[in-house]
């Protein structure tokens, strides 16, 4: 470990291609959701399979900067206990509980109560930081608010979804808020490549202790799972793979790649098709649907989100991935 650290690279005008990167992202991440929940419904467990992704994906992200550019692995120990923070609450807890929301809901309902996080960023930072905000952020509150009431369509004896999967969602918004923020934070001092690199580490280590790898039965792995495509199965361990390539070391470079394109908030934007393409594909693979309510309410709570996005006079966070990023999504 040393002290030297590194500039972001300085975004090029190249909109449209930080626009087709982001939009790819969000559909590789809205894919990913439905191979994950497949995965769930195999019998893996949420804990397991996030220790799955995240040490898979930080493996393979020290490997390619290794061989590109270790020097950028380089790290101080003055920043050890951020990263171990920003990987567990923002990575590691934020993926967990995700995957606990999509194990007892469909796949964009649970996306939607994520990405509030942009709400509980305008709020905190007007509330804590003292920042000024858009009266716009008022708006947003209220619409989000409105659109989860008919998402979880109170009317419906209390509730239609699962208590339990929203209550994972909404923690799940709370970590990607946070993991936004301090991303903000973190940037400032390091490149999002090596930053998020870290962060996967970081949960990857949290993961080790937290769900042993000697109480884990890789013989799982080889069991054929269907994938709800005629009477296709698939070995477990090739969802795990897709989950963990496609799933999250593609995409995530993607994000990072739009951000040399895009402003922040631009990107940020643009990434909230991902609940829109996230029901899509969970309709089309394995007959997720909603209902007209559930619809309307995900429209409404969407416009919230991005009205809050651009609710601060300050810079906003960039939109570091999974989403969710984020890690988050």
């Amino acid at each position: 470990m040393t002290g030297t650290t590194f500039e972001p690279v300085p975004r090029t005008a190249r909109p449209v291609l930080g626009y087709a990167f982001t939009l790819a992202a969000a559909g590789f991440f809205a894919v990913n959701g439905t191979v994950s929940t497949l995965a769930l419904d195999a019998g893996i467990e949420p804990a397991r399979l996030t220790a799955l992704r995240c040490t898979g994906a930080a493996v393979g992200l020290v490997a390619v900067l290794a061989v590109v550019a270790p020097a950028r692995l380089r790290i101080t120990w003055r920043e050890v206990p951020f990263l171990a923070v920003f990987g567990v609450v923002g990575v590691a807890l934020t993926q967990f509980l995700y995957y606990v929301a999509i194990g007892r809901l469909p796949v964009g309902i649970a996306l939607v109560f994520e990405m509030t996080a942009p709400v509980l960023i305008a709020l905190y930072v007007w509330l804590v930081r003292r920042e000024k905000v858009r009266s716009r952020l008022w708006l947003a509150l209220l619409l989000s608010l409105s659109g989860l009431v008919f998402v979880a369509e109170v009317w419906e004896g209390g509730g239609s979804l699962n208590p339990v999967g929203v209550g994972a969602a909404l923690l799940a918004a709370v970590c990607l808020a946070t993991y936004y923020l301090m991303g903000e934070r973190g940037t400032a001092t390091r490149d999002p490549v090596t930053l998020t690199c870290w962060s996967f580490v970081a949960a990857a280590v949290f993961w080790a202790f937290a769900a042993p790898w000697w109480a884990f039965d890789a013989g799982v792995l080889a069991e054929r799972v269907p994938v709800s495509i005629g009477s296709a199965e698939f070995p477990l361990w090739l969802l795990v793979g897709w989950i963990v390539v496609m799933g999250a070391v593609v995409p995530f470079w993607l994000s990072i790649a739009a951000l040399r394109h895009l402003a922040p908030t631009a990107a940020g934007l643009v990434a909230t098709a991902e609940p829109v393409f996230a029901s899509v594909v969970a309709w089309l693979w394995v007959e997720q649907v909603l209902s007209g309510w559930q619809v309307l309410g995900g429209a409404v709570v969407l416009t919230g989100i991005l009205l809050a996005q651009t609710a601060r006079t300050a810079p906003a966070p960039s939109p570091l991935p999974e989403t969710p990023a984020a890690l988050s999504s």
